[in-house]
């Protein structure tokens, strides 16, 4: 792996796939929306939350995994901010620690849906159904950035273009977006503890 240094053009905008991704987020924003109010909407119009002597949520376990994966964009940043500066090894190495935590956090997650699984089925009830659809859809977007983390750690083995700090950036730019995405829907669905 080489830290290329290449010549920097100034550009007037952001690049195309910066404002790709930013549409791609926004659209995100808008089905979590959609679903984070489906589910406040179903615990205000119902007086027993959640129904049909289901336990209550775990509080502290999703919340120190929400504030893990949280803090994950902070090496993403620092990766971003290095591509931009021709430091392909210093961004290689905080993007393989961002995918070592979110890993982490995708695989114990994982283990709590299937323990959950065994405790009710999404087809019990609407409490059941719109907790596994929004639980669901996190963990797809977790899945989902670390395909492209994997990818990125092994295009910029091959060093830095200004192709891949494009790419650097966007999928920083992606977890942001899941970051705050997780917080969300794990305040929403620990809310059903208070």
């Amino acid at each position: 792996m080489s830290d290329a240094v290449y010549p920097a053009r100034p550009r007037a905008a952001s690049p195309n796939g910066w404002w790709g991704m930013a549409a791609f987020v926004a659209t995100e924003a808008t089905l979590f929306g959609a679903l984070i109010g489906t589910y406040a909407y179903l615990r205000f119009t119902t007086v027993l939350w959640p129904p049909d002597g289901l336990p209550a949520p775990k509080v502290v376990l999703p919340l120190v995994l929400a504030a893990l994966l949280a803090a994950t964009s902070i090496p993403m940043a620092l990766a971003a901010s290095a591509s931009r500066q021709g430091r392909a090894r210093r961004a290689w190495a905080l993007i393989v620690l961002a995918l070592v935590v979110q890993s982490v956090y995708f695989g114990i997650q994982l283990n709590q849906f299937g323990a959950d699984l065994d405790r009710f089925t999404p087809q019990r009830d609407a409490y059941a159904s719109i907790y596994y659809t929004v639980l669901g859809a996190e963990h797809a977007h977790v899945a989902a950035g670390l395909l492209l983390n994997a990818w990125l750690v092994v295009r910029l083995a091959g060093g830095l273009t200004r192709y891949r700090v494009v790419a650097v950036r966007a999928i920083a730019f992606y977890w942001y977006a899941v970051s705050v995405i997780t917080v969300a829907v794990t305040a929403c669905l620990v809310s059903a503890a208070l």
